[in-house]
């Protein structure tokens, strides 16, 4: 019987892993003996960073000295994302040997209950419901985030190219004040809720809760049956909204950066 402490089947948190890196395909990308390099510049770091999927054939150093001279060229920072499924086996662990340095601890939150579909749920008192394009959207939560232009313009690319379609929306004042933005990109019967920003003068008034909700249940109007997120585990406020909407724990992953970086 599944209750709500019941740890998810890791068959279907692999596949949410899956959905996750479909959904964050930026458009430069390369493989290496089991490994995808991604070097998209911006903030997203699960946009430039190495997925460790598969064991390989290389030795550890000469795979690490490979795509080391690949980020190198690419002019970003090596990083290399670590989740329960990351490969070889001992991946962590054989990098905290060399000195990399563990950092952004980060949940996978899944929702296995989405809310009853509500399409057209009205907007809070002085707010109106905007749609965002791909340009809109990047520029939106990067004038929240303080997102220098280039960052933009990545985010915009990364959208506009991602084999996952993806919808912004925002709560936003009538001068077009952006207050709170979100979006999600649906694949099969999963949703993944990604870029949830308020602005700092409407934080605490329950915002980023009301678009969510409305984000899902859209989703589940459009028939998805399960959604999941990515948050930083330090971030009280939003592991509050999200365990309030039905979310829990999937899994954990992390980054691990070589010795220099730090």
């Amino acid at each position: 019987m599944n209750t709500p402490d019941t740890p998810f089947d890791d068959t279907l948190l692999s596949r949410v892993e899956d959905a996750g890196l479909n959904a964050s395909a930026p458009p430069r990308q390369r493989w290496l003996d089991g490994w995808l390099l991604r070097t998209q510049p911006g903030k997203a770091r699960r946009a430039r960073c190495i997925n460790a999927l598969a064991a390989g054939r290389l030795a550890l150093d000469d795979k690490l000295a490979l795509a080391r001279a690949w980020f190198d060229e690419c002019g970003v920072p090596m990083v290399i994302r670590i989740t329960p499924f990351s490969q070889p086996a001992g991946l962590d662990a054989a990098l905290a040997q060399r000195g990399w340095q563990a950092l952004d601890n980060t949940q996978v939150l899944v929702c296995a209950q989405l809310p009853a579909p509500n399409p057209d749920p009205p907007a809070p008192p002085g707010l109106q419901w905007l749609v965002l394009d791909a340009a809109a959207f990047a520029e939106a939560v990067g004038a929240l985030r303080g997102s220098p232009a280039l960052h933009q313009a990545a985010h915009t690319e990364r959208l506009l190219m991602s084999p996952v379609p993806y919808r912004g929306l925002a709560l936003a004042r009538a001068d077009g004040q952006v207050m709170a933005c979100g979006q999600y990109a649906r694949e099969g019967p999963m949703v993944g809720l990604y870029d949830v920003f308020t602005h700092p003068d409407a934080r605490n008034q329950g915002l980023a809760a009301t678009l969510c909700k409305r984000l899902l249940t859209l989703s589940a109007s459009a028939g998805d049956t399960l959604a999941y997120l990515q948050v930083d585990a330090q971030n009280a406020p939003a592991l509050a909204v999200y365990r309030r909407l039905g979310f829990r724990e999937g899994y954990c992953y992390h980054y691990r950066q070589p010795p220099e970086a730090a």
